[in-house]
């Protein structure tokens, strides 16, 4: 006996008819039709009804949360997919997040970024003496990179303070600098830094080392006939020169001062803004710290641009403020 005529004599039919529909339903999705309601036609009802272990799956699987509305909606599973993966992804928030020195940035739990002091044992190896740096403790480090990370862990000490890159290269005896020597300095670093602007004129036909009013204030030195040309000169020499044509040293000390006073841009130079200069300069010159440590005349450990003009010999009505372009 068919179960439509037992219709409406008993539950049990009942639930054989929902199994039945829900396959229908489920293989007409598949098959890509539209939702119908099954046919009466018996032999395709028989058939159906006689696959129990088939009906029994679905019905499995309708226990365990296949809701047969949401099988209507199969087209649009691989779309929920991709949304739902869009959402767990999360953007690291330490692209755009910048530490200094010695600082690598992480994210907590919420994933805000911070810094961290990095570990020096993650500095990737030096590849050779010439980027080993020599700190104030007389202590060679591998890098710059090592450095820095070891500072970071002495923050808040006296000691981590004090400790600053000294120069480029391991640790070595520097000479003494006597009072000779040390008044011959700025006849060399005067003539030194008129010849790297001059160098940086030639140099920039991209307009990316000097800006328009630097060049202005350059093209007049390098096209005056009087110049001094680059080379290998005796003190004497320097020194006359220095007095001959002393309006040529006047703006690349002031070019100079104004390159260091970056971080930040206070009109005072701190002994980590002298270092890109000076830590390259000891090996070669030792009366370089001694030079230094004379311009801070009011020994406040800060070098204002009167005292650095002072050093190199500029005369105080000479000293502008509106040179630092």
């Amino acid at each position: 006996m068919h179960c439509s005529v037992l219709q409406g004599r008993g539950v049990h039919c009942q639930l054989k008819t929902l199994k039945m529909r829900v396959w229908i339903i489920f293989l007409l999705c598949l098959a890509g039709h539209a939702m119908a309601a099954p046919t009466e036609e018996e032999p395709v009802v028989e058939e159906l009804v006689t696959e129990e272990p088939v009906v029994e799956d679905v019905a499995q699987e309708t226990e365990v949360g296949a809701n047969p509305v949401q099988i209507e909606i199969g087209d649009f599973d691989e779309a929920i997919e991709v949304v739902e993966e869009e959402e767990v992804v999360t953007e690291n928030a330490c692209l755009n997040h910048h530490c200094k020195k010695g600082k690598v940035c992480e994210v907590d739990e919420s994933n805000t970024p911070m810094c961290v002091c990095q570990d020096p044992s993650t500095c990737p190896a030096a590849e050779g003496e010439f980027e080993h740096v020599c700190g104030t403790d007389n202590k060679t480090f591998d890098s710059s990179c090592q450095f820095f990370a070891t500072k970071c862990a002495l923050e808040g000490t006296k000691k981590g303070h004090k400790l600053h890159i000294d120069y480029i290269g391991p640790c070595k005896y520097i000479e003494p600098c006597l009072d000779s020597e040390l008044n011959e300095f700025p006849l060399r670093m005067r003539d030194w830094l008129k010849n790297v602007l001059v160098t940086l004129y030639e140099r920039d036909e991209d307009n990316n080392l000097l800006t328009e009013k630097q060049k202005l204030r350059v093209k007049k030195i390098y096209e005056n006939e009087k110049r001094l040309q680059a080379g290998e000169h005796s003190l004497d020499l320097l020194a006359h020169d220095f007095e001959k044509n002393y309006n040529m040293y006047i703006f690349p000390v002031h070019w100079q001062f104004g390159q260091l006073d970056q971080h930040p841009g206070d009109g005072y130079l701190t002994h980590t803004e002298l270092s890109p200069l000076r830590a390259p300069l000891i090996p070669m010159e030792h009366c370089t710290t001694r030079f230094f440590e004379q311009c801070d005349g009011d020994n406040d450990k800060y070098i204002a641009l009167d005292e650095w003009a002072k050093c190199f010999g500029i005369k105080d009505q000479d000293v502008d403020n509106d040179l630092i372009i």
